[in-house]
């Protein structure tokens, strides 16, 4: 499994986010519910199909906890940080409920089969605790919830891939969208958790997934991220097997030639999995993003294989000069750990190197710590002194500040055709985008008649160590 956080470099989890009212909330819902997303997209996606059936159910979207009937926290186990955060946010919501006795509290997602014990009885800090496989039991768990009863549904599926559930766009700028693909993983990474939180991998039919996207694209949505722990690994058969399979590189395929102006990008890819026929598939079509995240994990072959990770430094290498010789122009991300079981200082070089090597464009960085449940947390010893832990990364952090910048600096002069994604963060007289290497980019807006969801050419003048800037040019 590998991370799926895309949006804040350095964060050992994304910041618990809830999302702003739409259009939804202008019907009048007799009741209400509100939601807080931790850790990965996918918990983000998920988020969006809870939505949909609440909605189902009769509850309407709230950005207000004051006013709501139900709060869900939908929960990541990735890193401890998290769940630190999580327990604290269920203590201020466990205030609420002190004035508003009918409030009910629920935990969803990763976290809810290893705590779900410790949230229901010891702490007392939720009436519901639902698995990422069991939400469409919410309303009859809601049901048992209000007439007092402790609501748990942990069970994990096979099957299970909402594909019938249309999301509910929480949040939504309405123009860029998430479509998960599949559920679950296979990969047996000793550091993580996410096999037995989130269960066996399975992909969800392309049928589904193209009408989904056909639908947002209707809508107005000019960029899909197709999702999934290891979207390279997708693979449907029809139970009848009465046509061939599809990989994930047609089903790549199919989804780019929806529309021409419907951007493609997709998360998160595994080394020992992503083919030349996805490569190919991707310099074959414009509109599919010349971006792979690309986790490495450590660059020492002697942890990689205590990381069960499958592959060898000399592997990815090749993998990442397969990549650049296909297409030149990809941005490369990466996940890395610093201070894994038993990590020697030469085994921190070797990370170091392979940085130097890649040349990644950004990283996902993070020091180790262990997992209740993995087989790291079984098989090895946690003996990297955290001092030791934090010097490492502050040392890969650093290294990795370098190569963006440098990257960055090579990009000023180039053009890009960009689609608006909104305001800038910090200065609403300028547009925000993303080039299809996934930097972000920000430029003025000045007198140019453009608006949100328009594609414009830009030219790089100057940079930051996270940012383009550019301006519009116009043809």
């Amino acid at each position: 499994m590998e991370e799926l956080i895309l949006d804040k470099k350095h964060d050992e989890a994304r910041q618990g986010e809830a999302f702003a009212p739409n259009e939804l909330s202008q019907k009048e819902f007799k009741q209400h519910f509100y939601i807080e997303s931790y850790g990965c997209q996918m918990n983000f996606a998920d988020s969006e199909v809870v939505a949909s059936i609440l909605q189902g159910a009769g509850f309407g979207p709230t950005g207000n906890q004051e006013e709501a009937d139900l709060i869900f926290i939908n929960t990541c186990s990735i890193r401890e940080k998290a769940e630190q955060t999580v327990r604290k946010r269920l203590t201020t919501f466990k205030s609420l409920k002190r004035r508003k006795k009918t409030l009910l509290i629920g935990v969803l997602g990763c976290m809810a089969e290893r705590l779900k014990s410790k949230f229901l009885e010891e702490e007392k800090l939720v009436d519901l605790v639902v698995g990422p496989d069991a939400y469409r039991s919410l309303p009859s768990l809601i049901e048992e919830a209000a007439g007092g009863l402790k609501a748990v549904n942990v069970l994990l599926s096979r099957e299970e891939t909402y594909a019938d559930i249309a999301p509910v766009r929480l949040d939504s700028n309405g123009i860029s969208a998430f479509v998960s693909i599949m559920r679950g993983c296979n990969n047996m990474c000793s550091f993580c958790v996410v096999p037995f939180t989130r269960g066996r991998e399975r992909s969800r039919d392309p049928i589904s997934i193209l009408a989904e996207c056909s639908d947002l694209y209707e809508n107005g949505y000019r960029e899909i991220t197709l999702l999934g722990q290891n979207v390279d690994s997708y693979y449907y058969t029809t139970p009848q097997e009465t046509s061939g399979p599809v990989t994930f590189a047609s089903l790549l395929e199919q989804v780019a030639r929806i529309a021409p102006d419907l951007l493609v990008r997709f998360s998160t890819s595994h080394p020992k999995d992503i083919t030349d026929e996805v490569l190919d598939t991707m310099a074959k079509y414009e509109n599919i993003c010349k971006y792979i995240h690309l986790p490495v994990q450590s660059g020492s072959s002697r942890i990689l294989q205590l990381m069960n990770r499958t592959y060898t430094r000399e592997w990815y290498l090749a993998k990442v000069d397969r990549i650049r010789s296909i297409l030149p122009d990809c941005g490369i991300s990466a996940d890395i750990i610093a201070g894994f079981c038993t990590e020697e200082e030469k085994d921190h070089q070797d990370t170091l190197a392979v940085m130097e090597y890649c040349k990644y464009d950004f990283s996902y960085m993070f020091y180790y710590s262990e997992r209740p449940g993995t087989l790291a947390a079984r098989r090895y010893k946690d003996d990297v002194p955290e001092k030791v832990k934090k010097r490492r990364l502050e040392e890969i952090v650093s290294l990795q500040n370098r190569l963006s910048l440098e990257s960055n600096k090579r990009d000023i002069g180039k053009t890009y055709k960009v689609l608006i994604e909104g305001d800038s963060k910090k200065d609403t007289a300028a547009w925000k985008a993303r080039n299809s290497q996934n930097k972000v980019v920000v430029f003025p807006k000045e007198n140019h008649p453009f608006k949100k969801g328009d594609f414009v050419t830009v030219v790089v003048a100057d940079c930051t160590q996270g940012t383009l800037k550019g301006r519009i040019l116009i043809q």
